[in-house]
């Protein structure tokens, strides 16, 4: 899974990099020569769109994701459990809801052969099968990590499914910045 995360994060950054650098050249020869690229905002919107995606897998496996933790600590534990359970549950849900949604606009935009309306008139379906692509690792990612939690709840192993599927508070995240800079 670690790996997985990595190549996401890559993928993520150096897109990132390669719209600004993008943008940057687009601003000066706008500013130096008078003349437009066009289509950084829509290459923005599609790096943003595949890696706001790609964001939601790292997120869940470094359970970065949000989740309002004042009350988790001071309830019983077996009440901490159901809820880490039903969070990932839920997550899982979300994810298998979106991978259905963006298959219903995949679907369209073949039927219709859409385009963007820009100067590009980029054919949508390469952005959003990238997009999509990252939405179903999103999707299998947290149906795993459900089906994980599920099991360790039926087995009885309590502790387990806690440790992996709590929210982190801010004590484990300072431990865990507190590594990673000894690592450096």
């Amino acid at each position: 899974m670690r790996f997985l995360i990595n190549i996401a994060s890559w993928l993520f950054g150096i897109a990132l990099i390669g719209l600004s650098v993008f943008v940057s050249l687009e601003t000066v020869f706008r500013k130096l020569f008078n003349f437009s690229f066009e289509g950084a905002d829509e290459l923005g919107g599609y790096v943003l769109a595949v890696g706001s995606s790609l964001a939601f897998v790292v997120a869940l496996v470094e359970r970065a994701h949000i989740r309002i933790d004042v009350l988790h600590q001071h309830l019983p534990a077996g009440i901490r459990v159901a809820l880490d359970w039903i969070s990932i549950l839920s997550i899982a849900g979300l994810g298998l809801f979106m991978v259905y949604i963006g298959r219903v606009v995949i679907s369209d935009t073949l039927d219709y052969g859409s385009t963007a309306a820009t100067p590009w008139a980029t054919p949508l379906i390469y952005p959003q099968s990238a997009w999509y692509a990252a939405l179903c690792l999103f999707g299998l990612v947290s149906l795993l990590l459900a089906v994980r939690a599920t099991l360790l709840l039926a087995r009885g192993r309590f502790d387990e499914l806690s440790s992996e599927f709590h929210p982190k508070g801010a004590i484990e995240e300072l431990q865990e910045e507190m590594h990673d800079l000894s690592q450096r």
